[in-house]
């Protein structure tokens, strides 16, 4: 809350002329706000359809509908929009699990498929820095965290392929924490060893993000910022870059707006006023599909805002048992680890 503060207070002393910024916000033009709005809810659905894809080669029929997939994937973003730090990845496996009882192990199963489906979100955002660099200039200070964005996404996707292949369960007692956390991983990894599906998710991924990009490049034109599609590309890598940690709730508000006017401003001589105003849209743009239809989601599922803070730990969750070992070798505060009522 004090770096909140700290942000609100700079906005204040040293920020755009306030009066610009509501003439701004007063000339929109909201049949490109519609279309943006439009462009970020196709992207959930497809990053949606890329989650169940994960899903169907990671765990044994019957596989979940997409329908709850959706509505586990919207809760999730829902709990990223409004919480900090990243507790939505929990949240979509807390919901998902809860209307799976009969599969076993299912949490720790979808655990590793958002960690599969994340990884190929680092693909996703690798071809945007590429397409970026090559077509548009990015500011140094975001050059550090791309470059640590570019060897996670190689590190992570190595990781991915070489787990998969040690795929047997095993049992995880007397593990640490952070070798607990990799084991359980590997156990929702099957969509790795199956290229052709993996090229489908991946693929999905890619149709996400180019829809998030279309998004941007709308929202621009809504607010008058006629520029060509690099710009826009280098806008939504800048967004990644400054929500990549959320460091109080609402995405880092303040900082946000500052990460995409500054750069509209010294290369594309958009001024601050009209950069900040549409830092604030589209971030507005966003938080209408995320809290909107997660609110709707959250509702469905019966939760709350104060469940969603008290998600298990993934280091909690679930594991399938080893196999060959009979089900009544797991003591009972064991099978009912890590689920949500």
């Amino acid at each position: 809350m004090a770096a909140a503060a700290g942000v609100g207070f700079l906005f204040w002393w040293r920020g755009p002329n306030w009066g610009e910024v509501g003439h701004a916000f007063a000339s929109v033009k909201w049949r490109w706000v519609a279309v943006a709005v439009g462009l970020n809810l196709l992207s959930v659905l497809v990053r949606a359809v890329a989650w169940r894809t994960v899903i169907l080669q990671a765990m044994p029929p019957p596989h979940p509908s997409f329908p709850l997939v959706f509505s586990a994937f919207s809760v999730g973003l829902f709990a990223n929009a409004v919480l900090p730090g990243r507790i939505g990845e929990l949240a979509r496996v807390a919901v998902l699990s809860r209307r799976l009882p009969e599969q076993e192990g299912a949490w720790a199963t979808l655990l590793g498929t958002v960690f599969a489906h994340r990884v190929f979100d680092l693909i996703a955002a690798m071809a945007l820095i590429v397409f970026v660099l090559l077509t548009a200039h990015i500011p140094d200070w975001a050059v550090t965290s791309l470059i640590a964005v570019v060897i996670a996404g190689v590190g992570l996707f190595s990781v991915a392929v070489l787990s998969a292949r040690q795929h047997e369960f095993s049992d995880l007692g007397g593990l640490g924490s952070l070798r607990r956390l990799v084991r359980l991983g590997r156990h929702g990894l099957g969509v790795m060893r199956e290229p052709g599906q993996a090229a489908l998710a991946c693929s999905f991924q890619l149709l996400g993000w180019a829809c998030q990009l279309f998004a941007v490049w709308t929202a621009m034109r809504a607010f008058h910022i006629h520029k060509q599609v690099p710009a826009a590309g280098l806008v939504l890598v800048l967004m990644n870059v400054a929500t990549l940690f959320p460091l109080w709730p609402g995405n880092n508000v303040g900082l946000l707006q500052a990460a995409i006017a500054i750069p509209l401003n010294t290369y594309y001589n958009v001024t601050r006023s009209i950069g900040v105003a549409f830092g604030f849209g589209l971030q507005a743009i966003e938080a209408s599909v995320g809290v909107g239809v997660g609110l709707l989601f959250l509702a469905r599922e019966g939760l709350s805002v104060a469940m969603l803070r008290v998600m298990p730990e993934a280091t909690q969750a679930e594991v399938p048992e080893e196999r060959g070992v009979s089900s009544g070798a797991r003591t009972e505060p064991e099978s009912a680890r890590a689920r949500v009522s």
